[in-house]
């Protein structure tokens, strides 16, 4: 008998073609909170990812300082992880270009990716996509992955498009610009917590995202809550958008908001448990079906268990020694 092969040889034809990314990303511009975030990354580990924001963090006038300074914060000490992207100015604005110039010019090996906002079509991210490879080759720097928003009518009606699209890392819901483009016909409550997982036309948008980035194994990343100082609206939206709307990551724009999205990202204590007692048996059995407490398990449901330890292990969840050490190489 062979030796027991590992998950992702034993459950994947062609390995697991989805990357597994921080269930946070954490928004910031201003340099004092840019700052701040980077030392709490440093303390907690990369349980986040953070994105510096070239975007609505620069003032009028001053985009390529502010576009220095995010190079800066990229290559100092402080980015000990190498989980800091950057969001750019969008494609059809007259700093895109020297955005992307400077980041990938100055930063571009620490860059864990770069966040394209705004894109009206397929189309556009493919070009926004082009110019920044065409950056890397120029400079000679590895091309990051490239985030985008879908927060327009056009990004929404192609997001399928935008999913396939092989240099494409994460979709991100934009909530605010998504309903500003209904122009009042979705009403401000859709930005509430409550609204915004209840409006038809915004429930659906979510939907479709999270769909079209699961179908092409990219990750789907839920918008913000903005009413950030209230800790039990943060928890319902997040829960929300892990347990029944399919997202896998959330933006973060204040740090508070960090420690409760990985807590409701993470699988429970009880989840863990089932998944180790499940994934041991089924690897003992050379992947072969099992019945575990009088429910039958074979590779479908393996995947999913093997999913969900992932992501225990990706928010930093205790896991047993032996699980750590055989499927993650820690002790």
């Amino acid at each position: 008998m062979t030796a027991a092969l590992h998950p992702r040889q034993a459950l994947f034809e062609e390995g697991d073609a989805a990357t597994l990314l921080p269930v946070v990303d954490h928004y910031c511009g201003v340099e004092a909170r840019m700052r701040k975030s980077l030392e709490l990354q440093a303390q907690m580990g990369p349980v986040f990812d953070i994105t510096l924001d070239c975007e609505d963090g620069a003032p009028i006038g001053g985009e390529v300082e502010h576009a220095a300074l995010v190079a800066e914060l990229l290559n100092s000490p402080l980015n000990q992880h190498g989980r800091v992207g950057a969001r750019v100015h969008p494609l059809d604005h007259a700093s895109f270009e020297a955005d992307v110039d400077a980041l990938i010019s100055q930063a571009g090996a620490q860059l864990a990716y770069l966040m394209v906002p705004k894109p009206r079509a397929a189309a556009e991210v493919a070009k926004a996509v082009d110019f920044i490879d065409g950056c890397c080759v120029r400079h000679g720097v590895k091309q990051p992955p490239v985030h985008t928003l879908i927060e327009t009518h056009g990004a929404l009606r192609e997001v399928q498009q935008i999913a396939a699209h092989p240099r494409i890392e994460s979709l991100s819901f934009g909530l605010m610009d998504f309903v500003s483009a209904h122009r009042g016909a979705i009403p401000r409550s859709g930005l509430t917590v409550q609204g915004q997982f209840s409006h038809p036309l915004v429930v659906r948008a979510k939907l479709e995202i999270a769909a079209a980035a699961h179908a092409h194994a990219k990750t789907p990343s839920h918008c913000v809550v903005t009413e950030f100082k209230n800790a039990a609206a943060l928890q319902e939206a997040a829960t929300r958008a892990a347990r029944e709307f399919g997202y896998t990551r959330m933006w973060s724009i204040h740090p508070n908001q960090i420690q409760p999205i990985i807590d409701a990202f993470a699988p429970s204590s009880a989840e863990i448990d089932e998944a180790v007692e499940i994934l041991h048996a089924a690897q003992a059995a050379h992947w072969a079906p099992i019945q575990h407490r009088d429910t039958l398990h074979d590779r479908a449901s393996y995947r999913f268990f093997w999913h969900l330890l992932q992501r225990a292990h990706g928010t930093g969840q205790p896991l047993p020694v032996e699980a750590r050490q055989a499927w993650f190489g820690t002790t």
